[in-house]
């Protein structure tokens, strides 16, 4: 194990976020660089090695934590690098960007502060690429065999290396311009600097992976000519029809989806604009819903200048600490701060809009609402509680509905739906079509980056099963999310 005392004599240190005053001038990554170096050793040292390591349970990856937090600890990083790479392809997206179930798993965190396992992680992959540790690992003998990959985000990318690295010819699709999906263009840069991906990216060409960029399968190829092409497909196209607001007042200028906002801000740090076609620079700006894509409108409000920020969310504020329906190893609803929050702005909850005013050439102005309560499992309005707040930029950040069925894809491979808008698939995350798997928020829904590169690994064995008969790729995770009996 670790340090068999460290969890004892060491307390939880984390990575340090630069002045919010210096942060607010540029889009680089929130923490001080190399802030984790002088500390993370000691912080793996907090590992208990348990007896049953529930953190294995809180991670979708099955991610070996105890055995890299050793090697961390020992400041083996090659070692740690292999054991790290040995369940995830991506740690640097998720040690940037994971919420961490499984630091509400570590058995540490019944009674104290939980293992710093996400700065670990990112730490471990950070040094090996410093070191040189991470190399192309190309397949030693083609099968013969080829794939299709719909999608670039995380579910993608994850089906695809490992489909390569299986031998198989992989071509990936990407509708966007720029491979990533959400990644890319979902992702504000000071969350995730674009460097992470682009170097997988480079990593995924030598070892022999195929992508396409700017082709919508559906419409720039149809699935009938892809089926044609491929011997098998994995559709990767995540969730991306956003929840609507249908209220009065909606079709005024100035009110967008925060992934037509999101993107344009990358944009700009990608090069493609000087300025943002949408920007919040002098406006009252409204973010409507309070979950991380709505913390990521915050952050890039504020880096772009607004007059305000005003953050909306429906439901209560959840508690700071863990409540006594989610016990341990639960993943628990919590108020949470990020680092957006930290930079300023308003969070308003238990309120729902109402309607939206406009002046008189059809921009928003101002946005009307209302304070709710549960009662009876149901939302009612409080009388008496309206407000009205200046907005002459809203954010429509509550969610994603489903997979996009606009673009023909779902409806020319004739795939089975089901209620949620969700593509359905087996246990093996086969679909109704021979050789048409789906992995990631495609047919899961809107979920975690670790649960997309879970599936992509596991979606990538029922490929590989179905080419060659036989598979020794691993499975991760089998999709017993609520579509799916296994």
């Amino acid at each position: 194990m670790a340090d068999p005392k460290g969890f004892l004599t060491t307390p939880r240190e984390t990575a340090c976020t630069r002045p919010v005053a210096e942060r607010l001038k540029d889009w680089n990554e929130v923490y001080v660089p190399g802030s984790l170096l002088p500390i993370i050793s000691k912080q793996a040292g907090r590992c208990m090695d348990c007896g049953i390591p529930f953190c294995h349970n809180g991670c979708p990856l099955g991610n070996l934590i105890p055995e890299w937090n050793d090697f961390a600890y020992r400041e083996d990083w090659t070692a740690a690098s292999e054991r790290l790479h040995a369940t995830n392809n991506f740690p640097e997206f998720t040690g940037r960007l994971c919420p961490a179930p499984c630091e509400s798993a570590c058995v540490l965190g019944i009674n104290q502060p939980a293992v710093t396992i996400k700065n670990v992680e990112v730490s471990i992959i950070d040094k090996a690429w410093d070191n040189g540790d991470v190399t192309p690992q190309a397949p030693e003998r083609l099968s013969g065999k080829t794939a299709a990959v719909i999608g670039s985000g995380p579910a993608g990318l994850a089906a695809a290396q490992q489909l390569t690295r299986a031998g198989h010819t992989v071509v990936v699709y990407e509708r966007a311009d720029r491979i990533g999906g959400l990644l890319r263009y979902g992702i504000p840069e000071f969350k995730m600097e674009k460097v992470h991906i682009n170097r997988r990216i480079e990593q995924m060409r030598a070892e022999g992976t195929k992508f396409r960029t700017g082709v919508e399968v559906g419409r720039d190829i149809t699935a009938t000519d892809l089926r044609k092409r491929f011997d098998a497909v994995v559709i990767a196209a995540g969730a991306t029809v956003s929840r609507d607001l249908p209220v009065p007042g909606r079709e005024l200028k100035g009110i967008h989806f925060a992934m037509e906002y999101l993107p344009l801000a990358n944009k700009v740090q990608e090069g493609d604009f000087m300025a943002p076609p949408i920007t919040a620079e002098g406006k009252h700006v409204v973010v409507i819903g309070g979950g991380d894509t709505g913390a990521d409108c915050v952050g890039t409000a504020h880096r772009q200048g607004a007059a305000s920020v005003t953050q909306l969310e429906i439901m209560p504020r959840p508690s700071e600490d863990r409540p006594t329906g989610q016990p341990w190893p639960t993943f628990p609803m919590l108020y949470k701060v990020t680092s957006a929050h930290e930079e300023g702005g308003e969070r308003i909850y238990s309120v729902s809009t109402t309607h939206f005013e406009g002046d008189e050439d059809g921009n928003v102005q101002a946005l009307h609402l209302v304070e709710v309560a549960f009662e009876d499992g149901k939302l009612v309005q409080k009388p008496g509680t309206e407000r009205v707040l200046p907005a002459q930029l809203v954010t429509l950040a509550m969610g994603f509905t489903g997979t996009d069925q606009e673009n023909g894809l779902t409806a020319q491979f004739g795939l089975a739906m089901d209620a949620r808008g969700n593509i359905e698939r087996d246990a093996s995350y086969a679909t109704n079509v021979d050789g048409v798997f789906v992995a990631g928020d495609a047919g899961r829904g809107q979920s975690l980056i670790v649960w997309a590169i879970a599936e992509g690994r596991s979606a990538a064995r029922g490929v590989d099963r179905f080419l060659t008969g036989t598979s020794a790729l691993p499975y991760p995770v089998k999709p017993t999310d609520r579509s799916i009996t296994v």
